[in-house]
């Protein structure tokens, strides 16, 4: 009997522990501080995406011209002023040509002697050479034939003794040289130059072609009209100064045919596409914006200064003559722009081992959500699937503690 009442003491004894410990708990629930939080509400909305860069400004191809010094020199006169809009035609600039005259000359003299050389080469000889070497065949042949001649008749008269035998050897040993003499004039008439002669001759002819031009298209450049209507928006070079060879003279550009060279960090190439519009901003002109758009994606990855960049190119639509080339512009590309998506900020968002959830809140105290993300700016998510229009998320506290699933909360206006 002592027994049983031991036993039920202590189920007695359990039981209470056991209530206190839940009355502990439950009160302790019921005054824990609530968390003071801000929040935010899962709405409706577009949501633009941009990513920003430098760039810098320069004339389309085609609406570009660059003068360059044709040889080292003095340049004589200067027509024009930077800035000055010029007519397609107009004499621009004109440098000392004395001596490419002269050059002109000297190419025009060497030209003429490898075409006299070539032709030579190519016809056996030049006309003078072939009359002498007519007239020395001739020559030859008439003593070939006087030398058989001759010793035909030392040997009639050798027969009947009128001739010694060495009268006719010596007569032999005539006709031997004489025909080898025709011979040799026969076959330098028959072969002339050989193939090695004229194609060296061949070679130099061409070398002065090349050269002769050269000189034609130097003497041409040394005066610089516009090729097309423009602006000068470049004059390095004042009258009187010496240049050297292959040194700007001045850059003529149709300043309404301009594109940008953006230079994009490395993890932003992969968000743009050929199309994007795009937004540029000159300093010198703050309050102006032009627009225009992606026409190229870089095909590699540079250094940059210290960045590593590629390089894409942002055609001009709007350009307008007031923008300058060679200037630096801030370039802004709007990467992403949908319409009608639910969006939340992007304070609201945590990530764990890369996926992304939110504090909701929901019945006083916070939810963890796992979310599903689409396109993302600077301040606001775009949310796919975990949240429906209206929902409330946490966006932090305002006394700097952490949020917790679970956690009661007080939202704080």
């Amino acid at each position: 009997m002592a027994t049983k009442t031991k036993r039920h003491t202590g189920r007695v004894w359990i039981l209470t522990v056991v209530a206190l410990i839940l009355v502990f708990y439950a009160v302790r629930m019921a005054t824990r501080e609530k968390l003071p939080i801000r929040v935010a509400i899962a709405t409706m909305g577009d949501l633009t995406k941009t990513s920003a860069t430098d760039g810098k400004v320069e004339p389309e191809p085609q609406a570009n011209f660059e003068a360059h010094a044709p040889f080292p020199g003095v340049v004589r006169t200067v027509y024009v002023h930077s800035g000055e809009k010029v007519a397609a035609g107009k004499l621009l600039l004109a440098m000392d040509d004395t001596q490419a005259k002269e050059q002109l000359a000297n190419a025009l003299t060497a030209l003429r002697g490898a075409q006299a050389n070539y032709e030579a080469a190519v016809h056996g000889g030049t006309p003078s050479q072939r009359i002498t070497l007519i007239g020395n065949l001739e020559k030859a042949r008439i003593e070939r034939d006087q030398a058989q001649h001759d010793l035909e008749a030392l040997r009639q008269l050798e027969t009947t003794g009128a001739a010694s035998p060495s009268e006719v050897s010596a007569a032999q040993q005539r006709l031997a040289t004489d025909s080898s003499a025709l011979h040799v004039l026969e076959q330098q008439k028959k072969n002339g130059y050989g193939a090695a002669d004229i194609a060296h001759a061949q070679a130099a002819l061409q070398d002065a072609q090349a050269a002769y031009a050269a000189a034609q298209d130097a003497l041409r450049q040394a005066i610089v009209h516009a090729p097309f209507p423009g602006t000068i928006y470049s004059l390095p070079v004042a009258p009187s100064e010496y240049v050297n060879q292959g040194d700007r003279l001045l850059s003529l550009a149709d300043l309404n045919k301009l594109q940008v060279l953006a230079y994009f960090d490395e993890p932003e190439i992969g968000d743009l596409q050929v199309g994007q519009p795009a937004t540029l901003v000159w300093d010198a002109r703050p309050d102006q914006v032009w627009h225009g758009h992606i026409l190229r994606l870089p095909s590699t990855i540079i250094t940059y200064n210290t960045r590593n960049v590629g390089e894409v190119l942002v055609s001009l639509d709007d350009a307008d003559g007031h923008l300058l080339p060679e200037t630096n512009v801030r370039v802004t590309v709007t990467v992403a722009n949908e319409s009608n998506v639910l969006v939340i900020p992007r304070d609201a968002l945590y990530f764990e081992q890369g996926s992304p959830y939110v504090y909701r809140v929901a019945g006083g105290s916070l939810h963890r959500t796992r979310v599903t993300l689409g396109k993302l700016n600077l301040s606001e998510a775009q949310i796919v699937s975990g949240l429906k229009p209206g929902d409330v998320v946490a966006t932090g506290t305002t006394n700097g503690q952490p949020l917790g699933d679970g956690q009661p909360v007080k939202i704080v206006r």
